[in-house]
């Protein structure tokens, strides 16, 4: 068996993978260990068309996925392909947007940031660890949606990672950071950003602590980066429901929390066709917006 990571290694599908993979052959649902397999390319577009077209029934090979990979489905960005495609097992754990300023920047709120926006939407330039389009494109598109920005005034410069677009947020070469929680602990931790909203349901403890939601400022946005996998469609339903089974036990065990707290994540627990569901009504969301927000036609 094998969990195919569609990103380079130290990414966040690999480490959903390697953590996976190894509480899988520690609690014994899987004989031996579970390696992981890089597969980078095109957003995980490399990895879903391996998936579909060379391991159509093999059931001994799981996938990782994200929004980012809902977020392409629904852009039309993995060609022919769509998300019936494959089958969906399950998601084990999740992060939250933020959107970030430095420490000296003048926006104390969230309301503030977007009133001075829609005034001046030349003047502001965001940065983000993903591509235009992807996750981090899209959460700000949908703040200044709030605030009624045109989406083609909305200057997002995108980076390798989160890292390259923090440096240019500090560097004072853009004005706010799109990201995830993960991605600004240390800065926080050392004082030199503030961050202006979660985009989490409720608000969040730790360094977070009395962060408002975007929702508590006015602004009704959330977004949830969860952990999944999911295999390849040809597999029958008794691979799928043993998959799933697997996954469901991972998730209840304490070695599943450790890990996760480990990796920053938070509780988030989602598995078999109550997942698949959600999968296919997100797919069809993300394609709405795009269209809304003039990302597609």
């Amino acid at each position: 068996m094998e969990c195919i990571a569609p990103a380079a290694a130290g990414g966040g599908w690999d480490l959903t993978c390697r953590v996976t993979g190894r509480i899988l052959g520690e609690l014994g649902l899987v004989p031996g260990a579970v390696p992981t397999i890089n597969m980078p390319g095109a957003g995980g577009g490399v990895a879903f068309a391996h998936a579909v077209a060379q391991r159509q029934g093999d059931p001994n090979v799981l996938i990782a996925a994200s929004p980012a990979t809902t977020l392409r489905l629904a852009q039309g960005q993995f060609g022919h392909l769509e998300a019936h495609d494959v089958r969906w097992i399950g998601a084990l754990g999740a992060e939250y947007g933020i959107v970030a300023v430095d420490v000296d920047a003048p926006w104390a709120t969230l309301g503030e940031l977007l009133d001075d926006w829609a005034a001046h939407p030349d003047q502001i330039v965001v940065s983000g660890g993903s591509a235009v389009a992807g996750q981090d494109h899209m959460k700000i598109l949908l703040l200044g949606r709030e605030a009624g920005l045109d989406p083609l005034k909305v200057r997002y410069v995108p980076f390798d990672g989160g890292g390259e677009a923090l440096t240019a947020l500090l560097g004072g070469f853009v004005q706010v950071f799109s990201g995830e929680i993960s991605e600004i602990e240390s800065h926080l931790e050392t004082g030199s950003i503030r961050v202006l909203a979660v985009m989490s349901p409720e608000p969040l403890d730790g360094l977070l602590t009395g962060v408002p939601t975007a929702t508590e400022q006015g602004y009704p946005v959330e977004w949830v980066t969860w952990r999944g996998y999911y295999v390849p469609g040809g597999v029958s339903d008794e691979v799928y429901d043993a998959w799933v089974e697997r996954l469901r036990a991972v998730g209840v065990s304490d070695a599943w929390v450790d890990a996760r707290r480990q990796a920053r994540l938070r509780p988030y627990f989602l598995v078999g066709e109550e997942f698949e569901a959600f999968v296919m009504e997100q797919v069809d969301e993300f394609s709405g917006l795009a269209r809304e927000l003039g990302l597609i036609r």
